[in-house]
């Protein structure tokens, strides 16, 4: 499971298409903190990195399944996916190495936006930033990039084209992250129906995170939402 999971790393980082796409993302986050004039942390005035915890979500949306697209498709579409197949692994072990290794890159992508609060913190004149906070918002993103990543290896995995994968994840990443707070806000619900389901959806839950508070239900959900994705992924791969 190991080795599957280091050959992702290898396959990413073996072309430019890894070093373009994380360089995009931060070239983006860095251009959205530092010169637009509505999110420029420099005119904010205090401390804070919520202007990036704002932004991230909508990048990652895009990025991972960049990561993930070719997973599964890539490796059904050529045919290694037979000889993958003869590795003493179960479907589970499949599964797992591959979301591993999907997981160390989107940490490679992260790890360097931690120079931000640092920046902050050696800017600040008085108090500085709330590191508390900053340290959940840095859970909360990863949480939800790591649902990100089995959402986007669910869809690598029910199509044999990597442009097909990318469109379906990052549709049902944005459906998951965005979608159900959209419904959720229709008139036909009320009576608090609007507030239950809004927390089936990611959003939410992310905001929460981010305010600091860890509590045990979103690291539950968020817990739930990757078993059952990969749960999903798994039966696919099953079935081929």
């Amino acid at each position: 499971m190991w080795t599957l999971a280091k050959k992702e790393w290898q396959h990413y980082f073996g072309n430019l298409t890894g070093y373009i796409a994380m360089t995009f993302f931060l070239v983006l986050c860095g251009v959205w903190l530092f010169f637009f004039p509505d999110t420029n942390l420099l005119d904010y005035g205090y401390a804070s990195l919520q202007p990036f915890f704002e932004v991230a979500p909508w990048l990652m949306i895009m990025l991972i399944p960049t990561i993930t697209m070719r997973s599964f498709a890539e490796e059904l579409k050529s045919g290694t996916f037979e000889l993958l197949r003869t590795f003493p692994l179960s479907n589970w072990q499949l599964v797992l190495g591959k979301y591993i290794g999907v997981l160390g890159v989107v940490f490679l992508t992260l790890l360097p936006t931690c120079i931000y609060p640092i920046s902050i913190q050696m800017l600040s004149s008085r108090g500085g930033i709330d590191w508390g906070a900053t340290a959940g918002s840095y859970l909360g993103l990863f949480l939800l990039s790591s649902c990100f990543a089995a959402i986007g290896l669910y869809a690598s995995s029910l199509t044999q084209q990597v442009v097909v994968a990318f469109v379906v994840g990052a549709f049902l990443c944005f459906m998951v992250y965005v979608g159900v707070e959209a419904v959720s806000k229709l008139p036909i619900f009320s009576n608090q129906a609007d507030y239950y389901i809004q927390q089936l959806g990611l959003q939410e839950h992310y905001k929460s995170i981010s305010r600091g508070v860890i509590e045990l239900r979103d690291v539950l959900y968020y817990a739930i939402i990757i078993g059952l994705f990969l749960g999903l992924t798994k039966r696919q791969i099953q079935m081929k």
